[in-house]
């Protein structure tokens, strides 16, 4: 029998439960609620589902990886396990991954995917922790037209939300908020759509439907683009706005995908047509709005360590990340200096070893509006384990020239 493939879209981590060793698998996109740990005896069993490799070739490498003969059943529990979770190539997960994208498109919202888990899924808890986020903090600035928050969990991350969302003044309550986000697992050139509401603890969303009709009709737009549905790069800023302006802010939510093409050509992104006249429609929206509009970015800088496959244990602001934020300034110099390609050659240096996130939709931003300048008012790195660091800032833009950092910068030790 032929081993379907694994698929690749799946999240691999080093299982962090003490008693059970091992690799931690799980779904990216959710259509599978399964969490498998494979015992470090079966994890080079895993490379022989590539498509081509048969039962007995599993057989095999686990009878030399065990070191035994006497493995019974082995491989035949291990490709069962892997198919029930959804995690192979196969009708399982076909039938998984359709159930779950029909159930998106037919819902008349986008639930809330990360409540319970990234944040109380109870209205009370989260006012609470709101307040504890948000408390006290005072505007330094007037007149900004958006800002750039972390998409980090907040448990980890809050101190950088808090420095970029206390600079948002009631006077912004009926605009309509462009949050624009990290699409971590769409396509590279396209921009995620959705008409849906977002549903959270606090209540649901307005959209603007009017904006979003308009920007549908661009080739590079992915209208009710799944990935919406698990992606929390735009819904952490959701919660932030109903904390501060009621469940019935209104947005027009935006993923932005990575733009990989540029990065291994060695251009810019526009040098693909489509999201050039994705960009040129955004931008026109944005100076014809501009009086009703203000820009969110749920963006993550860099992504440093053993997680994320470098050869080296990250400790947040020591050894090598000194050197990354050095690096990171660099970067964040040209976002508040409106300087986009600059920072696209900063981006492009060894096809982004920083491993920026959040460089799509700052890229987006500072074409859309050009003639948005920054004020850096906190960075940070902290340890997402302690083998692996990233870092993230909070930044608000107006149409003025950009100002030295408002605060000194933070240092960041908190864990997802």
């Amino acid at each position: 029998m032929i081993l379907p493939k694994l698929r690749t879209n799946l999240d691999f981590i080093v299982s962090p439960v003490r008693d059970r060793p091992g690799l931690l698998i799980r779904d990216f996109f959710r259509y599978s609620d399964a969490t498998l740990i494979v015992p470090p005896l079966l994890i080079p069993g895993l490379l022989l589902f590539d498509g081509t490799r048969t039962d007995l070739d599993l057989q095999a490498e686990l009878t030399r990886s065990m070191g035994s003969a006497e493995i019974g059943d082995t491989a035949k529990y291990l490709i069962e396990a892997l198919s029930r979770a959804g995690f192979l190539e196969d009708e399982t997960h076909a039938n998984l991954k359709l159930g779950r994208r029909l159930a998106f498109t037919k819902s008349p919202v986008r639930q809330a995917a990360h409540a319970g888990s990234a944040y109380p899924e109870e209205t009370g808890p989260l006012r609470d922790l709101m307040q504890q986020y948000l408390g006290g903090a005072a505007s330094t600035q007037k007149g900004i037209l958006g800002i750039a928050a972390p998409h980090v969990s907040p448990q980890g991350g809050w101190q950088g939300y808090r420095a970029a969302y206390k600079e948002l003044t009631p006077d912004l309550r009926d605009r309509t908020f462009i949050v624009l986000g990290t699409s971590h697992h769409g396509q590279p050139d396209r921009f995620g759509l959705t008409r849906k509401p977002f549903e959270t603890p606090w209540g649901k969303t307005r959209i603007d439907q009017a904006l979003v009709a308009e920007l549908e009709a661009q080739p590079a737009a992915l209208p009710e683009d799944y990935c919406h549905a698990v992606e929390h790069s735009i819904e952490f800023q959701v919660v932030f706005l109903q904390a501060i302006y009621g469940a019935n802010v209104r947005v027009l939510p935006l993923l932005c995908g990575s733009f990989g093409s540029s990065m291994h050509s060695g251009g810019f992104p526009e040098d693909d047509d489509h999201v050039k006249r994705f960009l040129s429609a955004l931008g026109e929206i944005a100076e014809r709005e501009k009086e009703r509009l203000f820009w969110v970015l749920g963006v993550d800088m860099a992504h440093m360590g053993l997680r994320f496959g470098d050869k080296f244990a990250a400790r947040a602001n020591r050894d090598e990340m000194n050197t990354v934020k050095e690096r990171d300034n660099l970067r964040i110099d040209r976002i508040n200096a409106s300087d986009a390609r600059g920072f696209w050659d900063l981006v492009k240096e060894n096809q982004d070893d920083l491993k920026w996130c959040g460089s799509s939709p700052i890229y987006t931003f500072m074409k859309a509006v050009p003639q948005a300048h920054g004020t850096l008012h906190r960075y940070e790195q902290w340890n997402i384990d302690e083998n692996s660091v990233v870092s993230f800032a909070g930044i608000s833009f107006s149409s003025g020239t950009s100002r030295a950092a408002a605060n000194p910068i933070g240092v960041g030790s908190c864990t997802l």
